[in-house]
């Protein structure tokens, strides 16, 4: 992947720029300047200095010492990508020291720390910056990234076109989006906005592209004014089609080169003095400090709350969505549960049939993220993507975890499933059983509108608490329409969302709890679900209050399940929920001549009692 071979020789090479700035230690973050989560190839520095490809994590290098900081999806991935060079900082440890206690720590008093201000959010600067002023460090701006300076043959940006989305899809048009996001610049007394999230400027004007993989959204920037539209972008990537459309939605917007946003911001704040101008604090350091700090509004964007809650034609097809989508995962697991036993399925040869059942399905694009195809001891790797190097082959002795989902031309799937083509030990299917109850109790929960997701969080991890079992990563995150799969700013976590409104009516999230022994196997149940009023007796203080419903729509193995561990409530959903279905899913699966799979799906979804 990378053209340098030696990791020790980047490292070499970059703390002989350190000492050119001077600098004592410098932080790679793994974002881009539009703090993405997933990244172009030319934007993987993090990947590059330290061996370590997955999506979260932060470099921290000396000039003795090489960190990585990563959460507990990553904990395996980290440790087998790096080499001896690097230490691995498990975030959400409670022994693991935050990067600036760790520098203060291990920095002399009058250090200077450096990091490309382009590539870090200011939330995360001021945090930081507070962290090391204790410790008499200097947090200062590299505006030289000196990871670009030491990569060999590094990609290029990406030259892809953005198209439109229409009406047909979107539900609302361009025009209307921005005049609501202007009703809430007025309340604030902005006058000014900027959009820097890719998913965020994608929503806004209704168009879609490809810069990054997997993620239909392209690199630009928007600046809004109550009487203007100013998007920042290599004009080369509009196309007619996407004039026609801002015409047809009667949106004026005047098109500026990508790289002129920052002096286009010197130009407007020294042309008017007055009036505020609403720079999220999520955005890069670099950004938001151009705005003086006592005419900044540093709030996130209204853009990700009225993004998050689908309007009646998003939710329409994210359903419609989903059903295309579970017919294409039946099946593959259909075809997988025959052929394992007669021909070498191997897990990247079982996502690529994967991706060709979803190729059947009308309006597929393609993966809405890398197929985590994983077995016995792969799959307690939570974020495990396989390779030519540790391809595994897919038998009836071990669990298989299939993590996956679709890009069609309108929508965005993700579901997961964990099976068993032989049998289960007994272990593994009480394992497998508590994560069911947990994905259960908090898919039935009843909760008050606008309470944080994080309240729920406990709700799914109760019955593996019971007997010292957890795992180590969210519950939910937030899915977009036709956009990127993981989506702000609501989540169900053990962590704190520090932007989260409230779970609301019409959000639609995923509901995943899981369990992974290291070396062994792993275990998730993930789908995406709804959220609906609740049809309650009562209604405390008029706060209404909602409940989930399941948009994915492939069975849950039963064969994994102990049935003397379910309660009454829980087999009753679980029939429930087997019996919707069959009955959604299979006229499908009829209708494109699929009636082996249909067969499947009728045996798989039988009552339990």
């Amino acid at each position: 992947m990378f053209s340098t071979k030696d990791p020790s020789r980047r490292l070499q090479k970059l703390r002989s720029l350190m000492k050119n700035e001077p600098i004592q230690a410098y932080i790679i973050p793994s974002e881009d300047a539009h703090q993405s989560e997933y990244l172009a190839a030319s934007d993987r520095r993090r990947a590059f200095i330290s061996g370590f490809t997955g999506s979260a994590g932060t470099a921290i290098v000396t000039e003795t010492e090489a960190c990585l900081w990563t959460d507990g999806r990553y904990f395996l991935q980290a440790k087998e990508e790096m080499d001896e060079k690097w230490t691995l900082m498990k975030e959400g440890i409670p022994s693991t020291p935050t990067q600036g206690a760790w520098l203060v720590k291990n920095l002399p008093c009058g250090s200077r720390v450096g990091t490309d201000p382009n590539l870090i959010p200011y939330r995360t600067w001021k945090t930081l910056q507070t962290e090391l002023d204790a410790g008499n460090i200097t947090l200062v701006p590299v505006e030289r990234n000196l990871v670009d300076l030491i990569w060999e043959n590094k990609h290029f940006p990406s030259y892809n076109r953005v198209e439109p989305l229409s009406l047909r899809y979107t539900g609302k048009t361009s025009k209307e989006k921005v005049k609501e996001v202007r009703a809430e610049m007025s309340e604030k007394g902005a006058r000014l906005l900027v959009v820097s999230a890719l998913d965020e400027v994608a929503w806004l004007l209704n168009l879609r592209g490809s810069d990054i993989p997997y993620n239909p959204v392209f690199f630009s920037y928007v600046v809004l004014t109550m009487d203007d539209v100013h998007l920042f972008i290599d004009e080369y990537k509009l196309n007619d089609k996407v004039y026609k459309q801002f015409k047809e939605e009667d949106l004026d917007v005047t098109v500026h080169p990508y790289e002129r946003l920052r002096s286009f911001l010197v130009e407007q704040i020294s042309e008017n003095e007055n009036g505020k101008i609403w720079v999220s604090s999520e955005s890069s350091y670099a950004l938001s400090a151009v705005v003086p700090e006592k005419r900044r509004v540093g709030e996130i964007t209204p853009i990700p709350v009225m993004k998050a809650i689908k309007n009646p034609v998003e939710t329409e097809g994210m359903i419609k969505a989903h059903i295309r989508d579970a017919a294409a995962v039946c099946c593959y697991f259909t075809w997988l549960e025959k052929e394992i036993v007669k021909n070498t399925i191997t897990e990247i040869s079982g996502a690529e049939k994967l991706e060709e059942f979803r190729r059947e399905q009308e309006d597929y694009v393609g993966p809405s993220f890398s197929t985590i195809s994983s077995v016995g001891p792969h799959a307690a790797i939570i974020h495990y993507e396989p390779s030519k190097k540790t391809d595994r082959q897919i038998t009836t002795d071990e669990i298989y975890l299939c993590d996956s989902g679709g890009q069609y031309n309108n929508y965005s799937t993700y579901i997961t499933r964990t099976v068993h083509f032989g049998t289960p030990s007994q272990y593994e299917k009480e394992c497998f059983t508590r994560v069911f109850k947990g994905q259960c109790f908090m898919g039935t929960t009843v909760f008050p509108t606008k309470t944080k997701g994080n309240c729920l969080d406990t709700l799914a991890r109760k019955f593996l608490w019971d007997v010292g079992l957890d795992y180590m990563h969210g519950t939910g995150h937030g899915i977009g329409m036709y956009l990127n799969v993981h989506e702000g700013p609501m989540g169900i976590s053990w962590r704190v969302y520090p932007n989260d409104p409230g779970l609301q009516e019409g959000m639609f999230l995923s509901n995943e709890p899981g369990y992974y022994e290291d070396g062994k196997f792993g275990i998730r149940i993930e789908d995406i679900v709804r959220i609906v009023k609740a049809d309650t007796p009562h209604n405390f203080k008029e706060r209404n209050f909602l409940t989930f419903e399941t948009v994915s729509l492939v069975p849950i193995q039963t064969k994994m399940l102990v049935p003397e561990m379910l309660t009454e409530r829980e087999i009753k959903h679980l029939n429930e929920y087997h019996t919707r279905c069959r009955e959604i899913v299979g006229p499908l699966l009829k209708q494109m001549g699929h009636h082996e799979t249909y067969e499947w799906l009728c045996r798989e979804t039988k009552p339990i009692g």
